[in-house]
């Protein structure tokens, strides 16, 4: 994926004046073979931080080495002023972690009280202001600060991105979708760039590509990718002019941003003036790093690039969508898996999930679509979808979005997609999340959450959380287990 960047990792050790340098030197040497061992590379800075102009030359050094993530190191007590000040003038994300005392035959000369200097440093990251990441436990032997290092990488990856970032959209929204509505102050908060554009711009382009001579190679992709579920490839054609389309757009108007995703209109009008369902072509897309989300969600299509970052592979965007049927529940998974029927929905969208991420895949039109548009005859305008049943496994259901009053909020909830078929249609699965119920009413209701939700394939819940608490994110919510009653919730109820 060339769409999300790659973290070059500088680690730095600090040092308070009263304690010897040495020691917080062979801790870091300590915890870079460590680290290396993983088979990841760290730049190992050569300057030890234990006053300001130590810290001036070590955020040269990092610099000059093209660190974007660093690891601020406290092998001992450290110094509360230039060890965390260099998270200030380090433009990028920057973790902080502790050595533990290791020998315990030594602790009269070689005690370095990082413990305690942990206390001090986030005491003054606050003080200034300073956003940092600090692990669960940020203290640990030289393998458990590798370990925290390696859970860091995943998380300052997504900051980098969302820091060079843009969000174009094609609207406007659909007739009755206020639910993918929501303001985009908090998104320059954050400093992402938004680029909003009319679908009559996209038309434009897209008849501009007309006959365009790279058509049939990409026609011949998608054949490829489709294979035994190419049953539509007379719309091939169309969708590949459009899939260039979008490319070529992403090329022209990536401005100064590094990164870019799209959030774009599918329907009502698309169909009849493109004459295809672009959600396909939006699958090949994601599934390349490029997220982009449908009925122009652009909190949904954030979402989905965040997990982008985080998992490095392909994501989906779905409908929570329908309850699983009484009946099915009975059939198929009471007795097998150890959920309620409470606990399991359906997450469907209309064919815009990669065929990488399905268990078998087939091009077909949109159903509810062409009820409207294509009633009673051999659907045409309404070809496009990629559909099957989502594959079983870990996933992470999960959201970023606004509040009205521009509030960022989000939840993260881990679980499973069952091997169980759905006997429907789009890109569809049926999910398990424990306690789902009681998450779906006072999480996705009392909070007001749009339907749309991200889907990362395995559980990430933990780089998620980390990520969305560095964003500055306040209320993110999860399904909490039994016994810990939401802030909402009835504690009378049945």
């Amino acid at each position: 994926m060339n769409n999300i960047p790659v973290v070059k990792l500088g680690i730095v050790a600090v040092s308070r004046d009263c304690f010897p340098m040495s020691l917080s030197e062979s801790r870091r040497a300590a915890v870079v073979k460590a680290y290396k061992a993983k088979g990841t590379e760290v730049f190992e800075c050569p300057v030890t931080i234990e006053n300001e102009i130590d810290m001036k030359k070590a955020l040269a050094s990092v610099n000059e080495a093209g660190c974007n993530a660093l690891v601020v190191y406290l092998g001992n007590f450290g110094p509360e002023t230039s060890e965390t000040l260099i998270a200030k003038y380090f433009d990028g994300p920057v973790m902080y972690a502790a050595a533990a005392e290791t020998n315990g035959d030594s602790l009269q000369d070689e005690r370095g009280d990082a413990y305690c200097g942990m206390l001090n440093a986030s005491y003054n990251l606050k003080l200034r202001s300073i956003k940092a990441y600090i692990p669960e436990y940020p203290v640990g032997d030289p393998s458990d600060v590798a370990d925290m290092m390696a859970e860091f990488v995943p998380i300052a990856r997504t900051i980098i991105a969302l820091k060079n970032l843009k969000i174009i959209s094609f609207g406007p929204r659909p007739q009755d979708f206020l639910a993918c509505n929501a303001p985009i102050k908090p998104l320059y908060d954050l400093g992402i760039e938004i680029e909003e554009n009319s679908e009559l711009d996209l038309f434009a382009s897209f008849n501009e590509h007309a006959g365009d001579e790279r058509i049939p190679a990409v026609v011949e992709d998608m054949a490829n990718e489709l294979g035994s579920g190419n049953k539509m490839s007379g719309i091939l054609p169309r969708l590949a002019q459009l899939e260039i389309t979008l490319l070529d757009w992403a090329k022209n108007h990536m401005g100064s941003r590094e990164y870019l995703i799209f959030a774009n209109k599918c329907w009502p009008s698309f169909q009849t003036q493109f004459g295809c369902v672009p959600c396909y072509v939006n699958s090949r897309l994601t599934a390349r790093g490029i997220p982009v989300s449908c009925e122009v969600d652009i909190y949904g299509a954030l979402s989905e690039y965040i997990g982008t970052c985080i998992t490095e592979d392909a994501v989906t965007l779905l409908d929570i969508n329908n309850s699983v049927p009484a009946a099915m529940y009975d059939r198929d998974i009471k007795g097998k898996f150890d959920y309620t029927l409470q606990d399991t929905f359906m997450g469907f969208h209309c064919g815009n999930t990669a065929s990488s991420k399905l268990s078998s895949w087939e091009m077909k039109n949109q159903k509810i679509m062409a009820r409207a548009l294509e009633p009673n005859q051999e659907p045409n305008i309404t070809r496009g979808t990629l559909e099957g049943d989502i594959i079983p496994g870990e996933i992470t259901f999960f959201r970023l979005q606004s509040t009205a009053d521009t509030r960022l909020t989000a939840y993260v909830a881990e679980g499973e997609v069952l091997p169980v078929a759905t006997r429907s249609f789009g890109g569809i699965g049926i999910f398990a999340i424990k306690e789902m119920g009681r998450f779906y009413r006072h999480v996705l209701i009392e909070k007001n959450y749009p339907h749309h939700g991200a889907v990362a394939f395995g559980h990430f819940g933990k780089q998620l959380f980390e990520v969305f608490k560095y964003l500055g994110v306040n209320d993110i919510g999860f399904n909490q287990p039994k016994g810990m009653l939401y802030k909402s919730e009835n504690p009378f109820a049945k």
